[in-house]
């Protein structure tokens, strides 16, 4: 009797489950949903605003607010509330945006020299004779005393000779500009794109030379976005305009100048001037005065996929965090939840109440800094790692796979 009991109290406890799992799945029920502080799906979607955020008074302090979201403790508040997503290389490395660095299969050559002949904006220090890896050494100058008898020829503003006589050296011809646009006559390509014979990004550090880095501890609390922009390009300031109508601003630079010039930033901050000695240039200071604003607005000029500028890596290296317009693929480059990417909002308006909200919550904040912090790097170690900083050595490697004078 007890068994039959038992059989019919386990058929009429299935009968009603499978009534709950019915009108479960028809809707009937609603449960609340809880939405984590971050996103929690890879990629693109890293750069959508989060569902909620909590609301705070105005913060100032950086420190407090990354102090505020457990950092002190040495925690990755990030990656627990990922919920079991890590952000790490091997989840976020896209092998089709950036070149391998460090393979030392194929040299035929333990020293190559390089010799620059036509530039306009490659820094004079990255002249050296670097020890590269693999036993490799690298002459990189400007000098034909120095490079007599050079392996390779360098142009980055003049056509390479049409003829290459034979054992004479190579012809390199580097563009960093958005076209890609190959002399026709070089026998090495350096461009910014995976696809190129040597890939040079805009991460390195040789790209802001002399300039003042002093990181402000607090940031502004009543102006919200930094923008600088001299290049007046019709498409790219109504963009700017669209978006900074809406959100308070400090706009320096020719373009939608709203401080009084070119060069208030070193009256609003004089912490930020490099040499006080000296005539002011617009690149000294830029860092130093970005890391005093919550946001800084990045524009590229062109947007196409793997075109990175320095745009976005100053804004990066300042403390601030980017609001980007450009590459369709900006995540293969930089690290996971660093910037708010402005195409993946529907509206202007969207955007800019997304970042209010966000200037209101430290912790939330917080989390945009999360990658340094606890080294959640992405793919972005290896952007620096295919940077001019590393040009010289890889440059030379692939010269000495193809024999150098030899080819």
């Amino acid at each position: 009797m007890l068994c039959k009991r038992s059989l019919n109290t386990v058929i009429v406890a299935s009968m009603m489950g499978l009534a709950l799992l019915i009108l479960f799945f028809s809707g009937f029920f609603e449960f609340p949903y809880t939405a984590p502080t971050i996103p929690t799906v890879l990629g693109d979607n890293l750069a959508k605003p989060t569902s909620q955020i909590n609301k705070s008074d105005p913060f100032k302090d950086f420190v407090e607010g990354i102090q505020e979201m457990g950092f002190s403790n040495g925690l990755c508040p990030v990656q627990e509330k990922a919920q079991g997503i890590v952000f790490g290389e091997e989840l976020l490395c896209f092998l089709s945006a950036l070149q391998s660095v460090g393979d030392c299969g194929g040299l035929k050559m333990g020293h190559v020299s390089v010799l620059v002949k036509g530039w306009t904006w490659i820094p004079d220090n990255l002249e050296n004779l670097y020890s590269c890896g693999c036993g490799l050494s690298c002459l990189w100058t400007k000098s034909g005393v120095l490079a007599d008898d050079p392996d390779a020829l360098l142009f980055e503003t003049t056509t390479p000779p049409m003829v290459r006589r034979k054992g004479g050296p190579l012809r390199v011809y580097m563009d960093l500009e958005p076209g890609r646009k190959r002399s026709g006559v070089e026998d090495i390509f350096i461009s910014y794109h995976a696809g190129d014979d040597v890939q040079s990004t805009y991460a390195g550090a040789l790209f802001h030379n002399n300039r003042n880095y002093h990181v402000s501890p607090s940031k502004n609390n009543k102006t919200l976005v930094y923008w600088s922009s001299s290049r007046c390009l019709p498409d790219r300031n109504q963009l700017a305009s669209e978006l900074l109508n809406l959100l308070p601003h400090h706009s320096f630079g020719k373009c939608m100048n709203n401080v009084g010039g070119p060069d208030m930033a070193l009256v609003m901050y004089p912490e930020c001037a490099n040499d006080v000695n000296a005539a002011p240039k617009w690149w000294d200071h830029l860092h130093c005065a970005m890391s005093h604003y919550k946001f800084v607005l990045a524009i590229e000029n062109t947007m196409t996929e793997s075109y990175v500028t320095e745009k976005l890596f100053y804004a990066l290296d300042s403390g601030a965090v980017p609001i980007y317009f450009g590459a369709p693929n900006v995540w293969d480059f930089i690290p996971p939840h660093s910037i708010i990417d402005g195409t993946k909002f529907s509206s202007m308006a969207e955007l800019a109440s997304y970042v209010k909200s966000l200037a209101n919550d430290p912790v939330a904040y917080a989390e945009y800094h999360a990658w340094r912090r606890c080294g959640v790097m992405g793919n972005y170690g290896k952007t620096r790692a295919a940077s001019l900083d590393t040009l010289p050595c890889r440059l030379c490697e692939f010269i000495s796979r193809k024999g150098g004078r030899n080819a």
